[in-house]
C-alpha cells in the first residue's frame, strides 16, 4: 500500500517524447476515451439494431469532436479561469500550447463546457443531415459513460483535479499531503455508475431522447457526490458554506435541468 500512497513520486506524467515534444499519458487517455466512445456506439448500433448507420456515426463524431473541444476549452475559460478577460481580448491564446516558449500542451478543460459544445455539435449535425436528434442523444447516453472512465484516469495520471485531504489508507500523497484519489472515484461513479443507470433504464424508455435526460440526472448526482472528496479549484475555492464547490453547483444544475426535461417530454409523450 505504501507504493500506492507514493505513486506520484515515482510516476512520470510524460509517456514518451516525439523528438522534443512530450506526449502525456493524459492526452493518450483522452484520445482513448474519444475512440472508445465511437466504438461503443457502433457496438450498441449493432447490438440493439438501432436505426442508425455506423458510417453516419463517423461523420457525427467529427461534429461532436469540434463541439466538445471548443466547448471544454471555452467553458474552462469562462467558468474557472482567472484570466478570462485576457483570453477574450487575445483569443489566439486560447489554444496556444506554448508557455514562455516551452511546450506545455493545452491546459484547462471544463466538462460542463464540453456538454454545451456537444449539444451544439449534435444540433447542427441533426439539422444538416436530417437525423432525429433524440435518436442521436440516446446513442450518446449509452456510449459516453464507459469512455469517460479513461478521461478520469487521464486526470489521475496527470496529477490534476486532486482530492481533499484524508487519512484513509488508500490515499495518495500530493506534495506531502495525503489526499483522496478522487479522480478514480469519479471514474467509477461518473463512468461505470452512470453507464449502469442508463443501461438498466433502457427497458423503460418510452420516447426518443429519454436516455440523455437519464444520463444528465445520474451524472449530475454522481458528480455531486464525487466532488465531496475532490479539492475545490484553487483559483475559486468553495463557493458556499466552506464545502460546496463550483463543480457541485453546476452538476446539481445539470441534474435539475435533466429532471425537468425528462418530466416535460415524458408527459408530452403520454399525450401523443
Amino acid at each position: 500500500m505504501e507504493a500506492w500512497n507514493h505513486i506520484y513520486e515515482r510516476f512520470d506524467p510524460v509517456a514518451f517524447h516525439i523528438f522534443s515534444l512530450p506526449v502525456h499519458w493524459y492526452g493518450m487517455m483522452y484520445v482513448l476515451a474519444l475512440v472508445s466512445a465511437l466504438y461503443i456506439g457502433k457496438y450498441f448500433i449493432k447490438k440493439d439494431k438501432l436505426d442508425f448507420q455506423a458510417k453516419e456515426l463517423d461523420v457525427y463524431f467529427i461534429y461532436v469532436e469540434i463541439g466538445v473541444i471548443l466547448g471544454a476549452r471555452l467553458g474552462y475559460i469562462l467558468f474557472y479561469d482567472t484570466h478570462t478577460l485576457e483570453y477574450l481580448t487575445h483569443p489566439w491564446q486560447i489554444f496556444n500550447p506554448f508557455e514562455n516558449g516551452e511546450f506545455v500542451g493545452i491546459r484547462g478543460m471544463s466538462y460542463h463546457g464540453a456538454v454545451i459544445g456537444f449539444l451544439l455539435g449534435t444540433y447542427f449535425y441533426s439539422k444538416k443531415h436530417k437525423v432525429h436528434i433524440g435518436k442521436i442523444l440516446d446513442l450518446v447516453a449509452i456510449s459516453v459513460p464507459l469512455a469517460f472512465v479513461f478521461g478520469r484516469i487521464g486526470n489521475f495520471l496527470n496529477q490534476e483535479l486532486i482530492g481533499r485531504e484524508t487519512d484513509v489508507p488508500w490515499g495518495i500523497y500530493v506534495d506531502g499531503v495525503l489526499r483522496h484519489p478522487s479522480q478514480l472515484y469519479e471514474a467509477l461513479l461518473e463512468g461505470v455508475g452512470v453507464f449502469m443507470v442508463v443501461y438498466l433504464y433502457r427497458r423503460y424508455q418510452s420516447y426518443a431522447g429519454e436516455l440523455i435526460f437519464i444520463y444528465a440526472i445520474s451524472y449530475g448526482l454522481f458528480r455531486f457526490i464525487a466532488e465531496i472528496y475532490r479539492a475545490p479549484d484553487a483559483q475559486i475555492g468553495y463557493v458556499c458554506c466552506d464545502m460546496i464547490t463550483q463543480g457541485q453547483v453546476m452538476s446539481l444544475g445539470m441534474s435539475v435541468i435533466g429532471l425537468l426535461g425528462w418530466a416535460y417530454f415524458k408527459n408530452r409523450s403520454k399525450k401523443i
